[in-house]
């Protein structure tokens, strides 16, 4: 029995991993999509979850953000995108990238991905580089795009399409490995090859680099990076107790600047690597995390 309590103390999900895992499960709550090879199509469908979960996806409550925001400039040429703007500046404003490091599924998957024992690639110069090509596919492919094909009355979720590795795997895969669909094999070709072939690419990434479609391509990370320093919730430093030891971003995997930047995803590592106890997880004034609770 001691054993087995040793076991599960050093192997126990940390409080972030039960959240991750929570969120992923109240995402997908149709679980009867999964063995019927169906996709929910009921009201719950006109809301979007906050994380990265395909739309496609056979459990599939509510609607990706990400596509969401996609399809409204697609339509904008007929009609303004006031409400999904609306409801990512509500995500932004009080969670900001707490969505990222706590309620993404897509996030999860790739931090247990990197969990394959292999050699890891380290966070460097050309790493925090690429980290800004997030922010270019944002521009190209999900707003530029789709913005230019809404004046010729054609819809085109240009990222969703070419490039989304968490459709390919909820959405696509998770419809077509269901029997019921096998006539739809018929229908797949060269686009659903080159889907198929980003997906691998981006998870075998994964292995070796930490979060690496986080890091390097997800353009909603990029939009709720840029509420780093308003969100409601977030890490905070206390700057007169910070020495500049450089010890958070040490330990800190993403490719961080300062604590709390955009490329945080507030994931709370640093608060107990601080040796000045100068970082706390805060809900604006309330402590959530930190010396001071």
């Amino acid at each position: 029995m001691d054993k087995i309590i040793t076991w599960w103390q050093a192997h126990r999900p940390s409080r972030r991993r039960l959240v991750q895992l929570y969120a992923m499960l109240l995402y997908n709550a149709h679980i009867k999509g999964f063995w019927e090879g169906s996709i929910y199509t009921g009201p719950l469908k006109a809301l979007c979850v906050p994380g990265l979960n395909c739309y496609s996806c056979p459990g599939a409550i509510a609607a990706c953000p990400l596509g969401a925001l996609q399809n409204a400039i697609s339509a904008s040429a007929s009609r303004p995108a006031f409400y999904v703007v609306g409801l990512l500046l509500l995500f932004g404003l009080a969670l900001g990238r707490v969505i990222c490091g706590w309620l993404c599924p897509f996030g999860m998957l790739q931090e247990l991905l990197h969990r394959v024992p292999t050699h890891k690639i380290k966070k460097n110069r050309v790493t925090r580089f690429l980290s800004w090509f997030k922010y270019v596919l944002l521009a190209v492919f999900v707003v530029i795009i789709p913005a230019y094909y809404a004046f010729r009355r054609v819809p085109l979720p240009a990222f969703c399409k070419y490039i989304c590795p968490a459709g390919t795997l909820e959405g696509a895969v998770g419809l077509l490995s269901n029997p019921v669909n096998a006539d739809k094999y018929g229908m797949l070709g060269a686009l659903f090859t080159h889907k198929i072939i980003v997906m691998a690419l981006i998870l075998t990434a994964c292995v070796f680099l930490y979060r690496a479609f986080c890091r390097f391509m997800c353009p909603l990370g990029a939009i709720y990076g840029l509420f780093a320093r308003v969100a409601l919730l977030g890490i905070r430093v206390k700057e007169e107790n910070c020495t500049g030891c450089g010890a958070c971003l040490r330990v800190c995997p993403m490719d961080i600047r300062r604590v709390g930047d955009h490329e945080c995803i507030q994931c709370g590592q640093c608060v107990e690597a601080c040796p000045e106890k100068a970082i706390s997880f805060k809900a604006g004034k309330i402590v959530l995390k930190g010396p001071e609770v």
